[in-house]
This record gives C-alpha cells, sequence and structure tokens, in this order.
C-alpha cells in the first residue's frame, strides 16, 4: 500500500528510471514532506461542511491541545523494533498449532472427488476460494468462460466468511444477482459463509475447489504460454501431503488482505501453563458454543485474559463477559468505537427502497465510496459510522482538494484534522457518557485521527466495562511485561487467569517485500526464471496494480497501485471486473498478455504523483496500517528510497477516480499492453 499511508519502506535497493531522479534531485520529494509532517505540524484549519455534519462540543475545542496529545499518545507506542515485534504464528515452532485451521472436515473433504489430478491443464486457477475468489471465477463466468474451464485452491476447509462492520447490502457480492435478502443491516459469520456457498452453488463452482491444500511455486513456461503450479494437498490428516503439478492459462491470486495471525513476543511465554488460543481460530471445544450458538457455558467458573482491543476485541469482549467468571482485558492502544445501529433488515424496505431497482447494488456501493472519499454523491444510503466519516479519505483518497503538490501538504495535513476533530470529540464524549467509572472511561478513549487505526462500531463494547467482572488492563502503550505460570504481568502487576485469549491481529499490510508473491506466501518465477521477489526489489512496477511486465497472464488484487475504500468487497468486484475485460481481450487477441515497460513505468508515475494525497497518515500511531509505525524511519532515508516505496501507493484519488481512468483505457483499446499468440 502507500507509503504516506503508512506502508514500509522496500529493504532493497532502487533501480527505477534515472531521469526521474535527475529531474528532482534539487527538490524535496513528496514522500519527504509526507513522511516529517506529523500531526502536531498541521495548521488547524475550520472546516464548516465538516462541523455542520456533527454535533457541536459544549464547549470550544483546543485543536493545538489535541494534535499535541495525539503525538504523545503516538510516541508511547513506537518501538524500535516495529513489525519483529510480533512472530507469525505459521513461523513459530511452539505456537504453529494455534494457526491450524481447527474447524476442517477431514470427512466430508476425503468423501470428495478431487477436482484437480496430478498433470491436468486448466484454463484458470483462482488461489484462494474466499470472496475474492469466488468473485473473481464469477466474472471469468460471465465474461464467457466455463464453470469447468475455472478451479480454486485453498488452504482452508471450505468457502470463507466472516462478521463485517460494513453494511451487508454493500458488503455481500452478488446480492442483485442472487437475489438474496440479508438478514440484518451488518451481516454476521455464519450468513457470509453460508452466501459463501450459495456464490459457488449458483455458478456451479461448489465442486471445483480443492481446500486444505497450498500453492507453492508457480513458474512460467514460455514455449507453452501458461504456468506450471506446483501443489500440496494434505486434506488427511496423519499422512504425507500429496504433491501435484498441473498447467493453467491464467493465474489470479486471491490471497486477502489479513491472513497471517501473528503474536507479540512476550518474554516467558512459554511458561504460562493455562490454555491458549489465536481469535482467528477460536476454540470452541475449550469455550463451548459454535458459530451459531453463542453459549461459552464452559467459560463459567473461568478468569480469561484477552490481549488485543482492536475491532476483532471489540466483537469478542461483550460476549465473553456474559459468560466468564473474570474477565482482564489487556489494552495498549484504545479502539474508536461508534455506534453500530443493527437491526434486522425490513422486507419491505428491502423490495421497496434498497433493492427497487436494476443495478441498485453498484449503485449503493458508489454511494458509500463517494461519501467515504469525501466527496459524497447523492443522499446518504448507507448513513453509518462509514459515511459520516469523511476524514477516512486520508487513507483512501479522493479528489475534493484536487493534486496535492509537496508545498500544499501542511494545508492539507490540517484540513483532515479539522474534518475529523468533531467527530473524534464525539467519540470520546460517548465514552464519557457510557462508561461509569472515570478512570476507565479515561483509558478507554482513543487519541489519534480516524484514518489512524480501523474504526470499529459496536453498541455492546463500552457499556461491557461497566460489568462487575470485566477489568481493564490498560498499559499505557507499554503492551504485557511477561507471563508467569498462572498468569500475565502488566504495569507490574500479576493477574492470574486459566485461559489467555491472543487477540493480536495479522502481519502488517505492507510487511515484508509486499509483493504478491510475498503476500500470496509462495515462489513465483515470470519469464527467463525472473523471481517476482527480485523485480520487487528495484521497485514496484505494474499496470493499476493488477498485473507486471515478465509475469504474462497472472493477475493480483493491488493492494499497491490500484484503488482502495472502505469496502474491500466493492474493490475486489471493481478489479476482478477490470481483470476479467482484459483477460476477454487476450483470448481474442492472443494466448497471453502483460504490460510494456513503458506502461507500467508510466503508472507508477502517475501513482507518486498522487501520494501526496495520503501525507495525512504519516503522524499517526502504530498499527497494521503503517507497519507498526516503521514509515517514519523513511524520513531519514536517501531519495532514492522514499521514491522507491513511493512507488508501493494505492491510486491518491480513490476509487471513483480510479474506475474512471480505467474505463477510459479499456474504452480507448488496452493501450500498453502486449499480447503474444
Amino acid at each position: 500500500m502507500l507509503t504516506s499511508s503508512g506502508f514500509p519502506p522496500r529493504s532493497v535497493t532502487y533501480d527505477n528510471k534515472k531521469e526521474l531522479i535527475e529531474t528532482r534531485k534539487d527538490a524535496t520529494p513528496v514522500s519527504s514532506f509526507i513522511l516529517s509532517s506529523s500531526m502536531s505540524d498541521a495548521p488547524y484549519v475550520a472546516n464548516g461542511e465538516a462541523a455542520a455534519a456533527l454535533p457541536k462540543p459544549s464547549r470550544p475545542l483546543d485543536p493545538l491541545g489535541i494534535q499535541q496529545k495525539y503525538e504523545e499518545e503516538r510516541s508511547k507506542r513506537l518501538r524500535p523494533e516495529g513489525t519483529h515485534q510480533f512472530v507469525e504464528l505459521r513461523d513459530s515452532d511452539k505456537y504453529r498449532h494455534l494457526g491450524e485451521d481447527i474447524w476442517v472436515d477431514h470427512t466430508a473433504l476425503n468423501a470428495q472427488k478431487s477436482p484437480l489430478e496430478d498433470g491436468a491443464s486448466i484454463k484458470a486457477l483462482v488461489l484462494g476460494a474466499g470472496y475474492g475468489g469466488l468473485f473473481f471465477a464469477v466474472r471469468l463466468i460471465q465474461a464467457g468462460f466455463s464453470p469447468n474451464d475455472i478451479r480454486l485452491v485453498d488452504s482452508a476447509g471450505g468457502f470463507g466468511g466472516l462478521m463485517c462492520d460494513v453494511e451487508s447490502y454493500c458488503y455481500m457480492p452478488l446480492l442483485e444477482e442472487t437475489g438474496y435478502m440479508p438478514k440484518h443491516k451488518y451481516a454476521y459469520g455464519p450468513e457470509l459463509l453460508q452466501h459463501a456457498n450459495r456464490i459457488a452453488e449458483k455458478w456451479d463452482l461448489k465442486d471445483k475447489a480443492l481446500f486444505h491444500s497450498e500453492v507453492k511455486t508457480l513458474d512460467w513456461d514460455e514455449s507453452g504460454k501458461s504456468w506450471v503450479v506446483k501443489i500440496e494437498e494434505y486434506r488427511r490428516p496423519n499422512e504425507e501431503k500429496k504433491g501435484l503439478t498441473v498447467r493453467a492459462q491464467f493465474i489470479f491470486l486471491a490471497f486477502g488482505v489479513l491472513n497471517f495471525p501473528h503474536i507479540p513476543k512476550i518474554p516467558s511465554m512459554e511458561q504460562f501453563k493455562g490454555h491458549m488460543f489465536h481469535t482467528s481460530r477460536w476454540d470452541y471445544a475449550y469455550t463451548g458454543g459454535s458459530p451459531d450458538d453463542w453459549t461459552m457455558s464452559n467459560l463459567k467458573e473461568k478468569r480469561v485474559g484477552i490481549i488485543g482491543t482492536g475491532a476483532t476485541a471489540v466483537q469478542v469482549v461483550p460476549q465473553l463477559a456474559e459468560w466468564v467468571k473474570e474477565l482482564y482485558v489487556l489494552q495498549r492502544t484504545p479502539s474508536s468505537v461508534d455506534v453500530r445501529g443493527q437491526r434486522e433488515t425490513d422486507p419491505l424496505v428491502w423490495k421497496n427502497e434498497i433493492a427497487a431497482k436494476k443495478g441498485w447494488q453498484r449503485e449503493r456501493q458508489l454511494n458509500l465510496a463517494s461519501y467515504s472519499s469525501n466527496t459524497p454523491n447523492g443522499p446518504n444510503m448507507v448513513n453509518d459510522g462509514w459515511t459520516t466519516s469523511p476524514a477516512y479519505s486520508a487513507i483512501i483518497g479522493g479528489t475534493k482538494y484536487g493534486v496535492i503538490t509537496p508545498d500544499k501538504i501542511p494545508e492539507f495535513v490540517g484540513n483532515m484534522f479539522a474534518l475529523d476533530m468533531e467527530r473524534a470529540h464525539r467519540i470520546r464524549t460517548r465514552v464519557d457518557e457510557v462508561v461509569k467509572d472515570p478512570t476507565t472511561a479515561e483509558k478507554l478513549k482513543p487519541w489519534y485521527p480516524v484514518w489512524c487505526k480501523r474504526p470499529c462500531f459496536h453498541d455492546d463494547y463500552l457499556p461491557t466495562f461497566n460489568k462487575s467482572n470485566v477489568h481493564l488492563v490498560d498499559t499505557d502503550g507499554k503492551g504485557v511485561e511477561r507471563f508467569t505460570e498462572n498468569g500475565i504481568v502488566a504495569n507490574g502487576k500479576e493477574y492470574p487467569i486459566d485461559v489467555l485469549i491472543l487477540s493480536t491481529g495479522y502481519r502488517s499490510l505492507g510487511g515484508g517485500s509486499g509483493s504478491p508473491a510475498y503476500r500470496a506466501d509462495l515462489v513465483i518465477h515470470g519469464r527467463n526464471g525472473l523471481d517476482m521477489e527480485e523485480k520487487w526489489a528495484g521497485g514496484i512496477a505494474t499496470l493499476h496494480g493488477v498485473f507486471t511486465r515478465d509475469f504474462p497472464n497472472l493477475f493480483f488484487p493491488g493492494i499497491s497501485q490500484a484503488a482502495a475504500t472502505t469496502n474491500q468487497i466493492f474493490t475486489l468486484d471493481v478489479l476482478t471486473e477490470h481483470i476479467a475485460f482484459i483477460i476477454s481481450e487476450t483470448l481474442n487477441k492472443g494466448r497471453a498478455a502483460e504490460p510494456t515497460k513503458e506502461a507500467e513505468e508510466q503508472w507508477s508515475v502517475d501513482i507518486m504523483t498522487r501520494t501526496a494525497a495520503l501525507a495525512a497518515v504519516a503522524g499517526c500511531t502504530p498499527s497494521y496500517l503503517n507497519s507498526e509505525g516503521e514509515i517514519s524511519k523513511l524520513a531519514q532515508a536517501p531519495v532514492e528510497v522514499q521514491m522507491r516505496a513511493a512507488r508501493a501507493a494505492t491510486w491518491g484519488e480513490g476509487i471513483m477516480s480510479y474506475m474512471e481512468k480505467i474505463g477510459q483505457w479499456r474504452a480507448n483499446g488496452l493501450e500498453g499492453v502486449e499480447f503474444s499468440a
């Protein structure tokens, strides 16, 4: 993702256009302005439009004081080790088991005939069977592919689905095509899982997916114009993995956004003798209950500790509090928690207002995107916390302020800060109104703008801290100190617990090289054996963030050099539709397609000239969005390193501008694509 939105420098050398460096060597690069700007540097600029949208505070706000508070709280949480303060479960010998898929139904999997045999040749292989993979498969079918031409491979045991805080009418894909009405304004996990299976059933994909298997390598065969794919299938427990080698003309990497759970490196963690699990693999066998039944009766006499207070914990904590004897919530950084406003879908409103006309879902998704990008278009259809947080455009981009030049960055950052100030004040005021204990309330207040950490929306999280069995253990940004055999130590005090729940998140979005190969956790060799990691080492170069030269017929969904918005499903909709069009044109003109070097270099320049629109993120508190604050190190990096990092930005004008750009490109005949027979 973005340099300016908090994504890290690449630990590699720069090897892009020499003339680009030379033409700017006497000027301060845009990325330097971005990285040296902080909240406290930005002038406060009143914004009447934003102010009118929110209730007025009872007394005048102190913008400079608030900016100083933001900087103080950020500084407390910066750690020199950055992302290295965590270890991924898959890389830990001791804790790897916490990341294993405990929900796989081996009996059901083993009863199915494998959809892929060793030596098979297929037209399209999709790596991932979540919503992204399903979306791409459906777009190919709509473009003329037969379902028999497509195979999906996923390490999970089935199609996926998780609870989401984006409105279900916008988030759940292909609602218009399936005719399905979501049960609630915000869908729960089981319904999303059912919908994934509904999509697979409707488009005849149920038997086209190879589950509990991993693609290990992709190698381009120039003579055969196809990819040689090596897969490890491990569907059967206690058996050796089965190796498969297949060929595919087209590859799509549906690797998702957050897929590698990690845990903090806390001293003496191995001494803890109690039970432990990560929220990504909820242990219902221990807690009781199921995804459909939240009755965690096994915890009635348990003292439970949960590390983390991010988006997952905000959902988990209220449910735990209903069942456990004692709950200790260990917090490093409080989440910004706004009203959720959950409600059941009214069938009459659905029929007569929401889904009343053809094209309703795309229109609603565009409306949500317009409000999120601070360029509202028409009435606010969604009308929730996302659409009333226009300053979130600081991380996803927008066109409201035009192209931001380096000299305009301080003013722009000030505008973003002003745009968010009253919303942020309202969030903190809500904490005081809901949480009865003033000391606890003060510790639950977020001191950062909306774009710095993923905002949360929940009606029960804050009231949970009024329960006598719930204890907030705020570490003032320091985190947990160490473990003992029977508990956990924070702020010099031991808290005895029977079970530890790790709600500690996932690999940062910009971790490692950031290449599609890294994000998909596989090795990719393109033409002449070129390693994708080697190409990314010279600076990312793609066309539209979806394909790259020397890796023909290999497609991926951004994030770098593509667009972003609050609704990831809409982003996937736009990108998979775009890629399916390119593939259709490829089959009309030959067998393979890739960008020219000139086209992907020009696109990279277009990306870099828009990174300043994302400058407000530079002074953010550490989170997975900015690789735990590692972005701040770029301010002292050489110009070449800063510019290489700037190439990894998203489209700074937001998703609607991106859609217009790629739409014009398609209409003009796919300039910059090289087709081969």
